[in-house]
């Protein structure tokens, strides 16, 4: 500020124009001066950074006085706690949400440009890995559209979860530099930092009155430094914040080692900081890994959570009332640890009681469980916390023997539900469970669909839920129609907006049901059918330009594209593949041609997801190049598959395939975005597919498989799917093929062992028990999709139902029964 000046004065308030004029003179004064840049050295990446500058410069306005009305009414501020955040391209959000997308064309083409190409240029922030991060992202989107007041916290990785190449069909994976050309969204605050500690040891001391208090010693500390991205809503002027962390040293460099000759050790503490925001899920399958891991987890809870007392601290006098201001969710369980760092942070740096420090901690979180796989819960070992956390192990310990006390009193003599409950396992350095701790240290607990918190009740944490009534409850996913429909598929946005009369469905998403009354209109099937297959043929072109794979926009394209893992069955999908090209081989031709496409990450670690990816390649090898199979049946793998193919493989969908084992998945949300843009699900009846049936009516969804109960009874009664290949030839025929090389003729055992997991007594996943049914429903497809009314008839009833699954219901649920904050 300068001397003697109120901050009014020297920085006067000067909205900027969104006329094309204003737009275009803004784009051109970043090119020249924060670019340095003229009409001969300009590159398409300069431009784009240059639109997006003055797109910022306009969000700032907007960001500045949501900000300052947050603070000045006071009011109760969520934070939402994630380790992941997918938001994809940020221009054309920012250009949409302020209502300048078209000003910005035309300014940008009376510069001899066009917007949509410099959009490619835009890499994808890499902050996540799947559902978890793009959830986090919609979130925060609806947050902001309904005016919310939230802080979005994570970690600013510098490369993201990897690039994924394919070499020879086999996965391999590369840095992710998603900042190697800088962001232009991102706002270094590095005057914004907090020390986040590690190491060390702990010593009790008595003060003058008596009392005890810890200190947290000789510990090993980084800074944790504030990088913000706006993140507006729609046609509101409201912006929110997405604060990410990045780690750096409080030394920066050791002059005197390097000045003595030991250039190695003279940065060895910059290593030791930077490692912690390097890269997203290290593979943790060794200690190391698994330190990193747990750093990073803690990194980014200190922070955050120093950060909003900070905040709370220069508004309030007291953290007593921080319940009423502030509420932190828990997005799965990473950020669990917490629950021990805000009494930490109450005890040992405000001196407050236990009993006044509980009591705020559990009044202040809640927490989402986002998995039914008891192996990915967290737990982490007790040597490792006593280690790495000291003081937060002591912690977890005090509020695990207190919990023991409370359970005991309750449930004499029941041991067995007490080990259940217990934070800790009882047994010698027993692991601390996460997800316990979170249960525990929250006031509400939910789940991600109607199904995933029946569940959660019965079956994962029954105990629990009998211990604390209607704590447990349930919230279902939902997807923003910004970006899903509005921004992805325009040619559909534009036909609804015809039909609603207006773009009010874009926060309205319930106002899609006027397209119900021309479902049966000959007249808008046209113009429907028009838009999917302009996407279609936009795909195919797509393809075609980056991979020389050609695919027929005539045929159904049936797409499957998610994290690679065993219990989503990208496996059943490749099943079927071989099925249907086993039976063009037999001339048995379908009616309609199809396009099988897969696309996903498999963990680095995971051999087996990674063995999936080199089938898919293989058979896709075999298939493509087959003269009598390739005009009926084509496959094909998108490489690196993140948000911004997600954007343009969704509207080009006929067939979105939603193929779990039943009981596995918690929600899901690509099926939402799929339905919204017309395509009809196959699925199971598996997370939120159970409430999209109600939703469209079973009518217009292709279910198939084993139920949620008939799978335990399947696997509780000794599940034998090789007796399913010994009495089913054609099943049999698909086994073998795949396991005797038809697809690996250079290799011909290569998928041997993968073929005998699935036919091994006790498979968990049912795939051939799933198998039958999933064929005679990939058959139904076909037939329907040959009854051009009635397939576009369901293609348009499932997009006018979706409503329930915006995203902004889902947050106005969260707002109204777990936050208790206002909603626009």
């Amino acid at each position: 500020m300068l001397r003697g000046m109120t901050l009014e004065a020297s920085i006067p308030h000067r909205p900027l124009g969104m006329d094309v004029g204003s737009i275009r003179e803004s784009i051109l004064d970043h090119l020249e001066h924060v670019r340095v840049r003229d009409q001969h050295t300009t590159s398409d990446r300069d431009l784009f950074h240059a639109i997006s500058y003055a797109a910022r410069a306009r969000l700032a306005d907007r960001w500045h006085r949501t900000r300052q009305r947050d603070w000045e009414q006071g009011g109760k501020r969520v934070y939402y706690l994630s380790m992941e955040y997918l938001p994809g391209r940020l221009l054309r959000d920012a250009l949409y949400n302020l209502g300048m997308l078209e000003e910005t064309r035309e300014a940008v083409r009376s510069l001899g440009s066009d917007l949509d190409a410099l959009l490619e240029e835009e890499e994808d922030p890499g902050l996540g890995n799947g559902g978890l991060g793009r959830l986090a992202s919609c979130f925060m989107d609806s947050m902001a559209t309904l005016g919310i007041g939230a802080v979005g916290y994570g970690i600013r990785y510098d490369y993201g979860i990897f690039r994924q190449e394919i070499v020879d069909g086999e996965q391999v994976e590369h840095p992710d530099n998603w900042l190697e050309h800088g962001s232009p969204w991102e706002v270094p605050r590095t005057d914004l930092r907090m020390t986040v500690r590690y190491n060390g040891r702990v010593e009790p001391r008595t003060d003058t009155t008596g009392r005890t208090h810890f200190e947290w010693l000789d510990t090993d500390d980084v800074y944790a430094v504030a990088h913000d991205i706006p993140v507006p809503g729609y046609k509101n002027d409201e912006v929110n914040t997405l604060r990410l962390w990045k780690a750096v040293p409080v030394k920066e460099f050791d002059l005197a080692a390097f000045n003595h000759g030991d250039h190695d050790r003279s940065v060895v503490q910059r290593g030791y900081a930077e490692n912690i925001s390097r890269i997203l899920y290290p593979n943790d399958a060794g200690p190391p890994g698994k330190e990193l891991r747990l750093r990073q987890e803690y990194f980014f809870v200190s922070a955050s959570l120093q950060d909003a007392v900070r905040r709370h601290l220069g508004r309030h006098e007291s953290l007593d009332d921080l319940p009423d201001r502030a509420v932190f969710q828990l997005n799965d369980t990473h950020p669990a640890l917490a629950v021990a760092e805000m009494m930490r942070i109450l005890m040992d740096e405000h001196h407050i009681d236990w009993s006044r420090a509980w009591s705020i901690t559990k009044r202040c979180f809640a927490y989402t469980n986002h998995t039914l796989l008891p192996e990915a819960l967290e737990t982490w070992p007790q040597h490792l916390l006593d280690k790495l956390l000291p003081r937060q192990l002591d912690l977890i310990r005090e509020i695990d023997k207190r919990l023991r006390a409370d359970l005991e009193a309750q449930y004499p003599n029941q041991p067995e539900r007490i080990a259940k409950m217990a934070i800790i396992e009882q047994r010698p350095q027993g692991h601390v469970r996460m997800a316990n701790l979170s249960i525990v240290g929250s006031f509400s607990v939910n789940g991600v669909s109607a199904l995933h918190s029946q569940l959660l009740r019965e079956k994962m944490f029954p105990e629990f839920d009998a211990y604390y009534p209607n704590r447990f409850r349930n919230k279902t996913n939902g997807v923003t129609p910004r970006r899903w429909v509005l921004e992805c598929n325009p040619g559909l946005a534009g036909l609804v907006t015809e039909v609603v009369g207006d773009d009010s469905w874009v926060t309205q998403l319930e106002k899609m049901r006027a397209l119900e009354a021309l479902a049966d209109d000959a007249g808008f099937h046209e113009r429907w059918n028009a838009v999917k297959r302009d996407n279609k043929v936009s795909l195919a072109n797509k393809i075609q330009e980056l991979h020389g794979v050609s695919l027929d926009p005539d045929s159904i394209f049936d797409i499957q594209i998610k994290r690679i893992h065993e219990y989503k069955r990208q496996l059943l999908n490749v099943l079927h593949v071989v099925a249907r090209y086993q039976e063009i081989k037999n001339g048995k031709i379908p009616a309609a041609p199809r396009s099988v496409i897969f696309g996903g990450k498999a963990a680095s670690g995971y051999v087996v997801a990674k063995q999936i990816i080199h089938l898919i390649h293989s058979v896709a090898s075999v298939v493509n190049s087959d003269p009598e199979v390739r005009d009926h049946l084509r496959v094909f793998y998108v490489p690196n598959y993140r948000v911004s193919w997600a954007e343009r493989l969704i509207p080009a969908a006929d067939l979105s395939e939603q193929i779990s084992c039943a009981g596995q998945e918690a929600s899901g949300t690509g099926n939402m975005k799929f339905a919204m843009n017309g395509a009809l699900t196959i699925g199971t009846l598996d997370g939120a597919n159970v409430e999209i049936r109600e939703a469209v009516g079973p009518e217009n969804i292709f279910i198939f498989g084993l139920t949620v109960e008939q799978v335990v009874e399947t696997l509780t009664r000794g599940y034998r799917p090789g007796a399913i290949y010994d009495e089913q030839p054609s099943v049999r025929a698909v086994i073998d093929a795949i396991a005797k090389g038809a697809f690996s003729p250079d290799h011909p055992t290569r998928f041997e062992e993968l073929m005998r997991r699935i036919v091994s007594d006790g498979e968990r996943y049912v795939h051939l028990a799933d198998f039958g049914s999933y064929l005679d429903t990939q058959r139904d497809v076909e037939a329907l999709y040959l009854d051009r009314h009635q397939w576009t008839k369901r293609a348009i009833l499932n997009a006018a139902r979706m409503g329930r699954f915006s995203s902004d219901e889902t947050i106005r649920d969260y707002a109204r029964d777990i936050w208790g904050v206002p909603v626009d």
